[in-house]
């Protein structure tokens, strides 16, 4: 809003400007006609002015300073022309010498109007208005109260989504947003301490499980859409499964009763109705997913603003599952590792190769000893080129061939899954020998917490890897297991983040270009 007032501002006195440029341009049209017609005929010099005069032309400040400023000084017979202005203005009670000045100044207060805009804009453009905003915000103040102390450490964008969520509610029931903030907060004080720490944070009441206990906090009963969304989200697959079975059957009906009204055989009257219900299934399917995706709206999750590092509670591996087939593919597969660890340089950030050998008819072949070698000088390498002192940022996983029954060939236990899991085993301590070499020291391995699995042709830009972390890490993202259940109760155990196609893939890969 400030910086529409200022365009709004150079506007007016933009348009200011022009009008008073026209005035003084059909000021000096008048003048240059006297002038010349004094030079020719200085006894004509009164028909010009009485053509003036019956022109009535504006008596303000641009057309009199511009009159002014070409006649002065100049021959005695322009004394007409200046008497006749000076006697127009003594009937309002103005005169030259005031318009003259009036216009010197409103020239220099629009001169300096201009500049102090031009100026506050690219003020504007420097400031961070976030910082400014959270600053002055009165719920922004409430909410930083948090007593599990993770409202401040989140990201601007999810502090942003709560905001939102508090205008929201307050818009929808006539509150007052101090009011609702004030409500969440003392909701986190009087929750009991779990585990998770959820029910301390304000986001459980706000975006999570906890919303129906803050709307009864502050008396109100949600509408009936919003309802109805939550005992779907209640029971997702019952109702999916329902409604699309209530649809199939909708769109299958007709052509059954038509057939049964033809005559038709009941096993062939079985057939036909088996027949509708698949091709109405397709059709129920397709039409219901896209109401869905018109009813139901994408929300970001919460994220955690790791920017400034990955916590130690949340070290990270990255690892990337690949195949050893060339001295070729171990100099690209190492400078890859290298340029994702460049664009993502952080303490508790480390890197892996996931290797196996190509399927042989063997266990072994006689260029696999040169390859391993080759793959852990170069991880060595890389571990003294970045050395700080610390725990070893790139790490190996080599593992060696197993004879497979079904292929009936020689090749590494269930290829990309069986990497995945032999590296859970180890971070869990579990290996025993499923790794014929590991390159790099892994004691500090056993505190990682996350792992981000990217393919051998999947980059991972500047910055993402504290990203992924942060949203994970979120404490309603985190999982939650469940002994009894054996199974995650709440939180996530995976995340598929967006994946983009870049130009050069598409130019590698047929099935991108496809």
């Amino acid at each position: 809003m400030l910086r529409l007032a200022l365009i709004e501002n150079l506007r007016r006195v933009a348009a200011r400007v022009m009008a008073d440029w026209r005035y003084r341009g059909r000021a000096a049209r008048w003048a240059d006609n006297l002038i010349a017609t004094t030079e020719t005929d200085p006894n004509s010099v009164v028909l010009v002015v009485a053509d003036m005069a019956r022109s009535d032309p504006p008596m303000n400040g641009p057309f009199v300073a511009e009159m002014a400023r070409r006649l002065q000084g100049q021959s005695p017979a322009l004394a007409l022309p200046l008497g006749w202005i000076e006697q127009r203005l003594s009937e309002s009670g103005q005169s030259i010498e005031h318009l003259v000045q009036l216009e010197a100044q409103q020239q220099a207060a629009a001169q300096v109007s201009v500049g102090n805009s031009i100026g506050s804009l690219r003020a504007l453009s420097a400031i961070d208005w976030r910082d400014f905003v959270e600053h002055a915000s009165l719920v922004e103040a409430q909410l930083r109260e948090d007593p599990a102390g993770v409202y401040s450490a989140m990201d601007f964008a999810t502090r942003d989504r709560y905001r939102h969520v508090i205008e929201q509610l307050a818009r929808q029931y006539r509150l007052d947003e101090v009011e609702v903030a004030a409500a969440t907060v003392e909701l986190c004080r009087i929750a009991t301490p779990t585990a998770p720490a959820l029910p301390q944070h304000v986001g459980f009441y706000l975006i999570d499980r906890g919303r129906p206990r803050l709307e009864r906090q502050l008396g109100v009963r949600p509408r009936l859409a919003e309802r109805l969304r939550r005992a779907f989200d209640r029971a997702p697959v019952p109702i999916y499964l329902g409604l699309l079975l209530l649809l199939t059957v909708a769109f299958a009906e007709p052509l059954a009763l038509a057939a049964s009204y033809d005559g038709v055989a009941p096993w062939a009257l079985v057939v036909i109705a088996l027949l509708a219900l698949i091709v109405a299934s397709q059709l129920a399917s397709s039409l219901f997913n896209w109401m869905a995706t018109l009813a139901i709206s994408p929300q970001l999750l919460p994220r955690m603003n790791y920017a400034q590092g990955i916590p130690a509670s949340a070290r990270t591996l990255v690892a990337i599952p690949s195949m050893l087939a060339s001295a070729r593919d171990v100099e690209e597969l190492v400078e890859a590792l290298e340029v994702r660890f460049l664009g993502n340089r952080d303490e508790h950030l480390h890197f892996a190769l996931l290797t196996d050998f190509t399927d042989a008819d063997s266990e072994t072949l006689p260029g696999d000893e040169a390859l391993l070698q080759l793959a852990q000088r170069r991880i060595e390498a890389l571990n003294e080129r970045y050395a700080d002192g610390g725990a070893d940022r790139f790490f190996l996983f080599h593992r060696p061939r197993r004879w497979n029954v079904g292929e009936q060939c020689w090749m590494g236990h269930e290829r990309k899954r069986g990497k995945l899991a032999d590296l859970n085993a180890l971070l869990r301590g579990n290996a025993h020998g499923r790794f014929m070499l590991v390159v790099g020291d892994i004691a500090a391995l056993g505190q990682v917490q996350y792992v981000i699995t990217l393919d051998t042709d999947t980059e991972l830009p500047r910055d993402a890897a504290q990203a992924f972390v942060g949203t994970i890490d979120h404490p309603l993202n985190r999982a939650v297991y469940d002994p009894e259940q054996r199974r995650v109760v709440s939180g996530y155990g995976i995340l598929q983040p967006r994946v983009g196609i870049s130009l050069p893939s598409t130019a590698r890969s047929r099935y991108a270009q496809l």
